[in-house]
């Protein structure tokens, strides 16, 4: 009698299980933008949480995490409830922090495995971005003045190992030369602080600038990728100026990594839809960004590669305070 009566109480149980996943979302989802408004993760995470609440019938609500160049967000993410009511849209500064905190001799803000992929949405190449008025008009113009004034030029940055520091940081590495590093707390704040003359420069996302490259405020003098970018044909990558320097910025969606399979199932569904949403592309190409969708595999592979890859350019760079 006990036996059956625990056998029945078991298969309720996984019943209410099964029903509650079924269900998920049955109330609003936060999604953890790890930078202050205005940069990337920003721009991509609205369109993309908007459409997102459109397929999943809960809204899903952007927070504004900063600080870290990324690190308290994503933290605050691998940390969270494993429910799927708390995801994150990163950077590829993911494939960068725990590294950085490595060769800090701190405690690490996250572990890889502490969160898991859902879908890439972006993958550019970042430009190296200057004022109008700047007296560079190429990327040879502004490394050779680099060269003879060591230390004299300055750039702006979403905070040390993120990612405008590190692009900038392998430029530095192919030219060999000295180029001042001023952190902020995000991609927002470093672009006011290149309009208002605080910073001579910045490594940045496409969609972050080209407002201001339309409006005639911000120069574009090249970019870290291979070929033309869509939104910008006419720059020139710094391969073809010479220079030997690469690197992606990348968006994606990424869960605590105990998340239960049927929850993650149905965020990379609504990821999908985001993703293939026409409004989303279009917001998104419009700001500077084309969608580049991976699903939670080939995206899981994408991340793998990219933490070795940038693992080894922060040992390059060593320890910065």
């Amino acid at each position: 009698m006990l036996r059956r009566f625990l056998c029945a109480a078991a298969l309720l149980a996984a019943a209410g299980l099964a029903f509650a996943q079924g269900a998920f979302p049955t109330k609003p989802i936060t999604m953890i933008v790890p930078f202050p408004p205005g940069g990337l993760a920003d721009t991509v995470g609205r369109p993309v949480a908007e459409a997102m609440s459109r397929d999943l019938g809960q809204p899903v609500v952007i927070e504004n995490r900063g600080g870290a160049g990324g690190g308290i967000g994503m933290a605050q993410v691998a940390k969270a409830p494993a429910d799927g009511y708390t995801i994150l849209m990163a950077l590829s500064s993911y494939s960068v922090l725990p590294e950085a905190d490595k060769i800090l001799g701190r405690q690490q803000m996250y572990a890889y495995n502490a969160l898991r992929p859902i879908a890439r949405i972006t993958a550019d190449p970042v430009v190296l971005a200057v004022r109008a008025d700047a007296p560079w008009k190429s990327v040879k113009d502004f490394v050779d003045d680099a060269r003879r004034r060591p230390g004299a030029i300055n750039f702006g940055s979403s905070g040390n190992y993120g990612t405008m520091h590190v692009p900038m940081e392998i430029l530095k590495q192919v030219t060999n030369t000295h180029i001042t590093h001023i952190p902020y707390t995000g991609a927002g704040p470093a672009v006011v602080a290149l309009l208002s003359g605080q910073v001579d420069a910045l490594a940045t996302g496409p969609a972050t600038v080209l407002q201001h490259v339309k409006s005639g405020k911000v120069r574009v003098l090249g970019h870290w990728g291979n070929g033309k970018l869509q939104t910008l044909p006419e720059v020139p990558s710094l391969k073809e100026a010479g220079f030997n320097a690469e690197y992606a910025q990348w968006s994606g969606i990424f869960v605590p990594a105990s998340t239960p399979e049927p929850v993650v199932q149905r965020l990379r569904a609504a990821a999908r839809f985001a993703a293939n949403d026409a409004k989303v592309k279009s917001v998104i190409l419009n700001a500077g960004s084309p969608v580049l969708y991976q699903d939670a595999p080939e995206f899981e592979k994408y991340v793998q590669g990219d933490v070795r890859r940038m693992g080894e350019v922060v040992k390059k760079i060593g320890k910065v305070e």
